[in-house]
């Protein structure tokens, strides 16, 4: 991999209790490309995604050995605050979760806690994200109306607003688009690539057909392990792994 890697991933195991979850994981993740993790359910993929902020911290009886070096510093074995770790990385989820206030304070919120409280300074950044999701026009109108009353589709990229506004480097999101309508999923995918010049991107999905239209570099998992991972153009035309090759043609997932 010639480009700059922005995630490297060494030896990594997870366990919970006595699951062995992710077994033996290297990986290197490119910088300000979109870099999509397939596999089956239970694979391990998201787990892996929420090791790479940490969050799997969250989780009882876990054990974690192995490196997760973001710009070469190791996030499992470092004095850094987890806060501020997880400030470099906007996360989306499954379905969105706004916060319970309206669509304005949404987006000011994460830019308070970044320490802006300038009132025309917050009128103009919270313009600016909503700007980037192409939310503006839809709610330039309405920014004191509950987040609640947008539509799912908005609220996902309201949430995507949010995360951008801590001002992070990296974009994690687990199955970003599975609880969205075919017309927000792609207006998704469509600013995922639009961002991927200013943020590295990594995208948990369940669907191939997303992943062959957004993937830069793909990583395939299975049982806890990565199969097989490589430049999205090589990985789906000339998988090398018999296992890869099923998964592509869809013979399980």
């Amino acid at each position: 991999m010639s480009e700059h890697v922005k995630i490297s991933v060494e030896d990594l195991n997870l366990y919970i209790g006595k699951q062995h979850i992710l077994k033996d994981i290297n990986t290197r993740i490119p910088e300000n490309q979109i870099t999509v993790i397939l596999g089956p359910s239970g694979c391990g993929k998201t787990t892996l995604l929420k090791s790479m902020n940490r969050l799997t911290d969250l989780y009882s009886n876990v054990k974690v050995d192995g490196k997760i070096l973001i710009d070469n510093e190791d996030i499992l074995h470092t004095d850094t605050d987890i806060t501020t770790i997880r400030k470099r990385m906007g996360l989306l989820s499954q379905r969105p979760y706004p916060l319970p206030m309206n669509i304005f304070n949404n987006v000011a919120y994460g830019l308070r806690i970044s320490g802006r409280k300038n009132k025309a300074v917050l009128r103009k950044r919270v313009q600016h994200y909503l700007e980037l999701v192409n939310l503006w026009e839809e709610v330039k109108d309405r920014l004191h109306d509950p987040a609640s009353s947008l539509s799912i589709g908005q609220q996902q990229r309201l949430c995507l607003a949010r995360g951008l506004s801590v001002d992070p480097d990296i974009i994690l999101a687990d199955e970003p688009t599975s609880a969205l309508d075919p017309i927000s999923s792609e207006v998704i995918e469509r600013k995922f690539v639009d961002l991927k010049s200013q943020y590295t991107v990594v995208v948990v999905t369940h669907s191939l057909q997303q992943a062959k239209r957004i993937a830069d570099y793909a990583i395939f998992m299975y049982l806890g392990e990565i199969i097989e991972q490589g430049p999205a153009a090589d990985f789906f035309s000339n998988p090398t792994e018999e296992l890869t090759r099923s998964y592509i043609k869809g013979l399980f997932n």
